[in-house]
């Protein structure tokens, strides 16, 4: 491989303002610099290219691909608008970590946008990951929130995977179908979101109802927490109630990605989406 990456840009600090009140275009700010990663990342796998190449807010740089690779995206319509250059698959090996199945094309791209609560006007069923750190996880959450329908996955910028190759192809294409927004302080972005008509659930073992019998508003703000720790504390106190899931046989648990899927659905229902 000769050709040199091409520098990223210099980005500008995002300005800081909350959903309440706020007012003219919701087009994506630039990312706040500090906010991982700074610069430009390799998403790889089938799905998670073509989603890359059909998302508008996605900056693409440079494909490079096996000569059947480029025959499967453009049998799928993938319009390749970034130059490419075509590499065996020893060599595309080299470029990303031992057990990554990279399916023959790898995208040099820059991190997305930063979304923030203000994208969220219009939205009806919000999903909020409080400290979920595990990028497998996040990435499968992804996924079931584009199934699902969900308008948004929320989770904070500190104690969260980082926008990369992991979390991308853990979401198999979903990191670019839907709002990834990320907030500073959990609980806050609660609080204005219930200050804008929006119910917040937060899911706890110990809530004193089953989500099945939990009153949903119009508009909802579902809130996961990690496992072990569940939903903290302050971001709890923040919410508007507390369910729980009752798992009816000898384990008593879910897997917080399989929660969300379960939470999700139950929510989908009761709000009649």
């Amino acid at each position: 491989m000769t050709d040199k990456k091409t520098p990223s840009p210099a980005r500008p600090r995002q300005g800081q303002s909350g959903y309440k009140g706020r007012k003219g275009p919701t087009k994506p700010a630039t990312r706040r610099p500090g906010l991982p990663p700074e610069g430009p990342i390799f998403l790889y796998g089938l799905h998670t290219v073509e989603a890359a190449f059909a998302n508008k807010d996605r900056k693409r740089r440079k494909l490079f691909a096996t000569e059947n690779a480029l025959r499967r995206l453009e049998e799928r319509g993938v319009r390749i608008d970034v130059p490419v250059e075509t590499l065996m698959p020893r060599a595309l090996d080299k470029m990303v970590t031992r057990d990554a199945v990279h399916q023959g094309m790898i995208l040099e791209a820059d991190p997305l946008p930063a979304y923030g609560p203000e994208h969220l006007r219009g939205a009806r069923l919000v999903l909020a990951l409080d400290q979920v750190t595990d990028p497998h996880n996040v990435g499968a959450i992804l996924r079931s929130a584009v199934a699902l329908d969900a308008d948004a996955v929320v989770t904070t910028e500190r104690h969260a995977p980082e926008e990369g190759p992991v979390l991308a192809k853990s979401a198999s294409g979903a990191l670019d179908m839907i709002k990834h927004v990320r907030v500073k302080n959990m609980a806050r972005f609660v609080t204005e979101m219930r200050e804008n008509g929006f119910g917040a659930i937060a899911l706890d073992s110990d809530g004193p109802a089953d989500i099945e019998d939990t009153a949903f508003a119009d508009k909802t703000v579902l809130v996961l927490g990690s496992e072990g720790k569940g939903v903290r504390q302050g971001v709890r106190e923040a919410c508007s109630a507390l369910a729980r899931l009752d798992m009816p046989g000898a384990i008593r648990s879910l897997n917080v990605s399989n929660a969300a899927v379960l939470a999700l659905y139950v929510a989908r229902r009761k709000m009649g989406l």
